[in-house]
């Protein structure tokens, strides 16, 4: 019996630089393999947000060799749903065709390390939040 492929989830917001990244690296940590987790920007950074680096290094979770990806109609193709993270990205994601949810989650972009890990956390209890569905 040939084992299906597991569902994937991708997160999406502006940059691919904080809060997707986050979301991705906690997907996998935490799906074990029952479900893949992608992430893309509209319009992608050069490179992850270093204070997001490090509060996920913090927890144990090291995403520094990850890069910004550009959101493609492929990787759209792929995903079986959808998150965006609450910055608008809706509005220039042409996701129509899977099931969309929007987390509304502040951008950690320029925040003090205190607010930066408050939005890993609140990411991390979503994703959790999320992978009881799988």
């Amino acid at each position: 019996m040939v084992k299906p492929e597991p569902k994937k989830v991708l997160f999406v917001c502006v940059e691919n630089a904080g809060r997707s990244q986050m979301a991705e690296a906690f997907f996998k940590h935490l799906a074990r393999g029952k479900a893949a987790g992608l992430s893309a920007g509209t319009s992608p950074a050069k490179q992850v947000n270093p204070a997001v680096l490090q509060v996920m290094r913090e927890v144990g979770i090291d995403i520094s060799q990850n890069k910004p990806k550009g959101l493609t109609s492929e990787l759209l193709a792929e995903a079986d749903r959808v998150i965006t993270m609450g910055c608008g990205a809706e509005g220039v994601c042409p996701a129509a065709l899977v099931p969309v949810a929007d987390w509304g989650i502040e951008d950690p972009k320029g925040k003090p390390m205190s607010k930066v890990r408050e939005i890993r956390d609140r990411i991390k209890a979503k994703v959790e939040e999320l992978l009881r569905q799988y």
